[in-house]
């Protein structure tokens, strides 16, 4: 009898590659050389934050043109527009369940913590110029949207397509796919020639991120060396409270919903994670989780979903399923609010937090958005129970900080929607999803 040994890395389709020119490992060396030089030079770790930014202009240009052809292509490609209603329907729903359990998670955790507790604020000490900025970078986006829904609605019609386009705006972009892709469906077989243009353009596209990511380890090495430059060890002791309240809320979100979640659907979570991996210390180094979208669309196709659902639900995530954003918010309201002995009721908490996840939508596209956000919100709020905007300066400079806890959750947590999504409409190839889990299919380099 003769036994064939197999090995599951060397199956057809995959090559072998060398350890160190894996991304992951290029990404972890950089941060580790990274936050090095942030502690042993403080001011040479601060002047390498371009690096960071760069990398992170250089994909958000790819975005919207991206996004764009992802939807268009997604939509024209299920030819069906019952059924692209259906996906949205569901996707929607999927946010909403989603977003209110992050804020109840966070809301119960914070409350049993009491971060901010025994801090006693003085308001008066603080200097609301270092928040100013914010606020004013805030009004454009939240003009309105604080004060009801149709502004709201109104803001995501752009004036002119290639305005929403050449903006950036990720709400103009959904809407402006969305009314083109649809068209392209309506037109049927008038519109294929229309479809493989728009497909080669996405494959330029993917390719060009592809060139781009060559630097992913550069950005990664900038952004940490920058914060830890910056903000080094005498943050993590003033507010450490805070940030190891926050990272445990993350962490237990992830693992006690997102991970039943993934098992109940037949998924493994932690191979998940695992495939998921360089995306994860990507959006951690360099806290955006838009630098990774493209590379995402392409790992989940390559998990076995369809195209056209990966098309229409991650690019939607991004705009409306920010997770690690409300847990961001609902931590950051109640921190602020104890510290500052402002008195809030459970009922209270809610209503800001409401309000908060209507504000946050469209936010992805704008830089720190998340406290853009916060600060906006909490300077258009008035009356008994208002936290003082002027508080916000307590988390200006441990924001970076917090947002790499918050951008790899919004990264998994849409990860996993589109997976299960995809299950639910019959579009997830499962033997595909256990062999890619298991390493036996090439992933996007």
């Amino acid at each position: 009898m003769s036994i064939e040994l197999t090995t599951p890395q060397c199956s057809p389709g995959k090559k072998r590659r060398i350890w160190y020119k894996e991304l992951w490992v290029q990404v972890f060396l950089a941060m580790a050389i990274g936050a090095a030089l942030g502690i042993v030079d403080p001011s040479a770790g601060k002047s390498m934050l371009p690096l960071g930014d760069g990398f992170i202009r250089l994909i958000r240009m790819l975005i919207a043109p991206i996004i764009f052809c992802t939807i268009v292509l997604g939509i024209a490609k299920m030819n069906n527009m019952s059924r692209v209603g259906k996906v949205a329907l569901k996707t929607l729903i999927y946010f909403e369940v989603f977003t209110t359990i992050a804020m109840i998670v966070s809301l119960v955790i914070v409350n049993l913590w009491h971060p901010g507790r025994g801090m006693n604020v003085n308001i008066s000490a603080l200097d609301l110029g270092s928040v100013n900025t914010f606020t004013g970078q805030g009004q454009s986006l939240l003009q309105g949207q604080a004060h009801g829904i149709v502004p709201f609605l109104m803001n995501i019609i752009p004036l002119t397509v290639v305005g929403g386009l050449a903006d950036g705006n990720i709400l103009q972009v959904l809407f402006i796919s969305i009314l083109f892709g649809c068209a392209l469906v309506a037109v049927r077989g008038h519109g294929e020639p229309l479809i493989q243009v728009v497909e080669s353009i996405s494959k330029v596209l993917f390719r060009a991120v592809d060139i781009v990511m060559w630097t992913a380890s550069l950005g990664a090495f900038g952004a940490i060396a920058f914060t830890v430059g910056k903000y080094g060890v005498s943050s993590l002791l003033s507010l450490g409270n805070l940030l190891a309240c926050f990272y445990v809320i993350c962490l237990v979100f992830t693992f006690l919903v997102l991970g039943p979640v993934s098992m109940f659907f037949g998924i493994n979570f932690w191979k998940l994670l695992r495939y998921l991996w360089e995306e994860i210390l990507i959006c951690f180094a360099t806290t955006s989780s838009e630098v990774v979208l493209p590379r995402l669309i392409e790992k989940l196709e390559t998990l076995g979903c369809q195209p056209g659902i990966v098309g229409l639900v991650i690019p939607a995530g991004y705009s409306f399923n920010l997770m690690g954003t409300c847990l961001y918010l609902s931590t950051a309201v109640v921190f602020l609010a104890q510290a500052t002995n402002t008195p809030m009721n459970i009922y209270q908490q809610i209503g800001i937090l409401l309000i908060l996840l209507l504000t946050s939508k469209g936010a992805a596209c704008v830089s720190g958005a998340a406290f853009v956000v916060l600060t906006a919100t909490l300077s258009a709020l008035s009356g008994p129970g208002a936290i003082p905007v002027a508080s916000v300066a307590l988390i200006l400079g441990v924001h970076r900080l917090l947002s790499e806890g918050m951008t790899p959750v919004n990264m998994i947590g849409n990860s996993l929607m589109t997976l299960v999504i995809s299950q639910s409409e019959g579009a997830l190839d499962k033997e595909k999803l256990n062999r890619a889990l298991d390493g036996q299919v090439e992933v996007p380099a």
